[in-house]
């Protein structure tokens, strides 16, 4: 979910007191540092990449896995994700283009199941109604809906904009849009109305996933947003799955096609910003390549 970059500084600041579910695993203190360096040289390998970098990958995985086997298993979990998507040149982001069913993810692995879900990431409102990108992504997740008519859908995104008196939700008008206009069944559908930041989408949208048994799940937003979303909840998968055994399998992905805008562009800063504070890393680190 995006927002204005005047309310940006604000929501980063309250990261470090985003909710989180009681079973999070939580690393060690003596790998606070680890994971900062290991962060901060995906970061380097995505914008500046050179021939040293699987060594250092190399180099931050043994420092974790010194001080805790679990650790290790988490890092691995995130690194692993992250060469898939941002370092692999080649990663196939699944568009939307507008057709009635999204027959394009048939090549996917996405399972036609209610242990499914496509969850849609909400986008930031204006004047309390949606905007063009967020009606884009909802069109998306109907089409996926259809092609997929056992799955369920959770809608992510609360109260936003700075002119929305009412306070409405993306959530709740995303419902609204995908029930009275794309007609997609209410019963499939499941909101989180609270989430500011596409960190608190991952957050609370892992506890509706866990309450409706779901094993698998599809991340619906914009296409400059997928990579993104996918780090958070790629980790949150792992933290839930080391914390309490469960945990729901990132199996596909499904996008709006549009530009992103000039001060997201740099979304793996953003992703990384946001699940440093999903794993509790001190904000005042210096981590080194």
């Amino acid at each position: 979910m995006k927002m204005k970059l005047s309310a940006m500084i604000l929501a980063l600041a309250l990261l470090l007191c985003a909710p989180a579910l009681a079973e999070d695993y939580h690393i060690s203190e003596d790998n606070m540092t680890n994971f900062s360096n290991l962060l901060t040289g995906m970061m380097l390998a995505y914008e500046q990449p050179s021939e040293g970098d699987d060594a250092f990958f190399d180099m931050a995985l043994e420092a974790i896995g010194s001080v805790s086997d679990t650790d290790l298993e988490l890092a691995t979990a995130i690194l692993d994700h992250w060469r898939s998507v941002y370092l692999n040149p080649n990663y196939p982001l699944y568009l939307y283009q507008g057709e009635e069913s999204a027959e394009t993810l048939a090549v996917t692995n996405i399972p036609d199941s209610p242990t499914h879900a496509f969850v849609v990431l909400g986008y930031e409102l204006k004047d309390g109604e949606m905007t063009d990108e967020l009606i884009g992504r909802c069109n998306a997740a109907a089409a996926a809906a259809r092609a997929y008519p056992t799955t369920i859908l959770v809608c992510s995104g609360g109260a936003t904009g700075d002119n929305n008196p009412e306070m409405h939700t993306e959530a709740g008008m995303m419902r609204d849009y995908l029930r009275d206009v794309c007609g997609i069944d209410e019963a499939r559908i499941y909101t989180d109305e609270r989430a500011m930041t596409t960190l608190e989408n991952a957050v609370n949208t892992f506890a509706i996933l866990r309450e409706q048994g779901v094993q698998t799940l599809t991340v619906v937003t914009s296409a400059y947003h997928q990579r993104w979303g996918q780090v958070l909840y790629n980790a949150m998968a792992a933290l839930q799955r080391l914390g309490s055994g469960y945990s729901a399998e990132l199996v596909g992905n499904y996008s709006f096609p549009i530009e992103a805008p000039e001060q997201f562009r740099q979304d793996d800063r953003f992703a990384l910003r946001q699940l440093s504070s999903m794993l509790g890393l001190p904000r005042e680190e210096k981590p080194k390549r």
